[in-house]
Parts: structure tokens; sequence; C-alpha cells
């Protein structure tokens, strides 16, 4: 298993080496250079055949168990040393059948009825907000920044996303905006405080809501938060806005998630989607962030999210795509998460410390070199809906 491991991070290794230390104390070198940068140690044999096996979902559960180390350098440097070099690389024939089984059986494992929904919802969101906190902006976005000049801050960044989604959703004093996964409410109370807009928030976390509702109830606006199912939602509305809940739909319910965005849309309504996609064809989920960070979710290609667009009703009337954003914007949620580590701790534990660390500096590596990017889509009923341009976004 020691010549696989060695063989597997040799193809992905160039620059800086990288120093494998087994369980037997023997070390390898991989890479150009004979001084290592970064020092991997793996401190037992199975975990060793685990690696060999199926690294994917491996090295991650082997280093939020502590059974895999990095001595010198940063866990993210790891990351992003491995990753950069998959981006180069086409995976083993192994790992590719293993990617394979996984694209097949992705429709039971992202069967995301109104039950299970809610239930994988909770594993993620329902963690605590004090959590959350330690490395979010004050508003709590928890979805892609968007910087448009390099050195913002991050509640900068945010902030900048919240105005661009505002504009491309051209509202209007007094209309109806639905907001398809709220969160803890910043987005919906941004739009109901700049456009004079009715919003109606929904969302299938407990602990989001609670604090979206005490948000609401200070800021004295037109905005309404409840726990909902978008399945189930009564219209019509004449603008709808889902951030970064679209990758919790699952690929089985594209269809029926545009058909109801088209039912709840007025004849003049607009639509907004802003999702995680991937620039490559259709696939998997990552099986360490299926099994541990969102069950249930998944990143679609733009061909899947089209497909389903065009066979409800709907037109796609801008498209654009985020390229290194998030990024960024992991960099800084990763920055933030160490500097407060220790709390993370205190609320839970060093192992579950480590599993959000490797969680963002994975998250932020794939960002930067393995085809993640942002899809932000607008759509409508008509072609006439909006102005011919985008000067209206700008103004």
């Amino acid at each position: 298993m020691r010549s696989l491991i060695e063989s597997m991070l040799a193809k992905l290794v160039t620059s800086p080496p990288l120093e494998i230390v087994f369980a037997d104390g023997s070390h390898r070198l991989v890479g150009s250079g004979s001084k290592p940068a970064l020092t991997m140690r793996i401190l037992d044999r199975p975990t060793e055949l685990q690696l060999a096996l199926n690294p994917e979902l491996a090295l991650g559960e082997a280093v939020m168990d502590g059974r895999v180390v990095v001595e010198q350098g940063s866990l993210y440097d790891l990351l992003d040393l491995l990753v950069a070099g998959l981006h180069e690389q086409a995976p083993s024939a192994w790992v590719q059948a293993l990617t394979r089984a996984r694209t097949a059986i992705r429709r039971f494992s992202q069967h995301n009825t109104p039950a299970w929904a809610r239930s994988n919802v909770s594993r993620h969101y329902d963690l605590k907000a004090d959590f959350f906190k330690l490395f979010l902006d004050a508003d709590m976005q928890y979805s892609c920044a968007f910087f448009p000049e390099p050195g913002i801050s991050l509640e900068e960044a945010q902030a900048a996303k919240k105005h661009r989604l505002i504009a491309k959703l051209a509202v209007e004093p007094g209309q109806r905006v639905l907001d398809i996964g709220s969160g803890w409410g910043g987005l919906g109370l941004s739009i109901a405080r700049e456009t004079g807009a009715k919003v109606k928030g929904i969302t299938l976390s407990t602990e989001q809501l609670a604090i979206a509702q005490e948000r609401a109830a200070a800021a004295g606006l037109p905005i309404e938060f409840k726990l909902e199912d978008y399945r189930n939602v009564a219209g019509p509305f004449e603008r709808i806005i889902s951030v970064g809940m679209f990758e919790h739909v699952g690929v089985g319910y594209y269809r029926a998630y545009f058909r109801k965005i088209a039912e709840l849309l007025t004849e003049d309504g607009v639509a907004l989607v802003h999702t995680i996609g991937r620039t490559t064809p259709p696939g998997a989920t990552n099986p360490f962030i299926a099994k541990y960070i969102f069950p249930g979710g998944y990143i679609p290609a733009l061909s899947e999210i089209t497909a389903a667009v065009e066979r409800e009703g709907l037109v796609i009337t801008d498209v654009e795509v985020l390229r290194l954003h998030y990024a960024e914007t992991l960099k800084a949620w990763r920055e933030r998460f160490l500097a407060r580590r220790d709390e993370a701790v205190a609320m839970y534990d060093e192992r579950f410390a480590r599993m959000w660390e490797f969680y963002l500096a994975a998250s932020e590596a794939s960002f930067r070199h393995n085809d993640l990017v942002v899809f932000q889509l607008q759509l409508a009923r008509k072609l006439d809906t909006l102005p011919m341009t985008r000067g209206y976004m700008e103004r």
C-alpha cells in the first residue's frame, strides 16, 4: 500500500516537494526538490490501506481523527498542493471507477423528499449560530461574496454581493419577493430595506429561522420568515430569489424546482438563482462532503440546470459566471475560523474543529484549481420582461 500511496502522490505533486512519513517510520519524498516544504505523517497501517483504496474520503476522515497530520506546512498548503495536482492529472482508473459508481447512484443519495430535505438541512445549518459567527461577516452571509476589486474586506464583498443580486432582480417598491433558502435573513432584510418590497423568506433550518425572525421584528420592515419547504409555498410573487439553496435540491428534483418557480411567478415576474456550479460535465458529490458536510447536496453542471429550465416554461435572460470569488470568500472564512479555532473546539470538540478546517481548506483549494465556479441565472416567463441591455443593473 505504501508504494501505491507514493505512486499516487508522485503523480500529483510537482513543487514544492512533499515528504510522506509512513506508520513504520519510513520516509518517501515526492515532487521536485531535495528539501521538503511539506511533511505529511500517516500514523497507522489501516489508514494507509484506506488512503490507497478510497483517497477522496479517507484523507478527510484521517485528518478528522488525527490519523494523518501535517508536521511541516499547513493543512491548507497540503490540500492546495494535492488539488492543484488533481487538476493537471487524470485520476487513476480506480478513482474514476469510484466516481462513476457514485454518479450512477446519485439520484438515490439525493432523494430529497421534504422529510429528507429537512433532515439534511438540520445536519449542517442547525449548528449553533455562535459557531457560524466565528467566521462569517456581521450580516451572516453564508454564500459566495463578490470582490469587485482585490483587497476589500469580507464585509464589503458580501455587501457588494447583495447589491449585485438586488440589481439583477430589478425589484420595485411594493412588489412581493420570495427568498428561497433565506438563511439568517440578511439578504431578505436588505431587499426590503433598499427597495421597499414585501419579502417572504423560507428556510428549513429552525436555528436560522429563529435569528431571522428576531432580526425582522427588530427592523420593523415588511418581511416575514417561515419554516417552509419551497414545494409548499403559495404565490404569486413578482420576484423570486434563491441564493446557495439550489445545491440542496437534488438532481431528481430540478424540473420540479423550476416548475414551482414558474408557477409562483407572475406573468411579468423575474427569478434569480445563485448556485455553486461545475465547469465540467455532470458528476458526483465528493464523498467526504456528502458524508460529513452537506448530505444530499450536489454541485450541478450548467447543462443540468439549463435542461431543466428549458422544459418548465422559463426563459434564461442573463447568466454570469463568478470565477475565484468563492476561493477568496473561503480564504476569508478559513482565516477567521483558524483565528478563533479554540472557540470552535470549546463549542464542540477537536475532531469537529479538524473536520471544519479540512472542509474550508479543501473547498478553497477546489475553487482555486478544480473547475468550481458560481452561476447566477436570471429567469423570466417572457422575453420582454426586462430591458434589452444590462444598463438597469448598473443603475
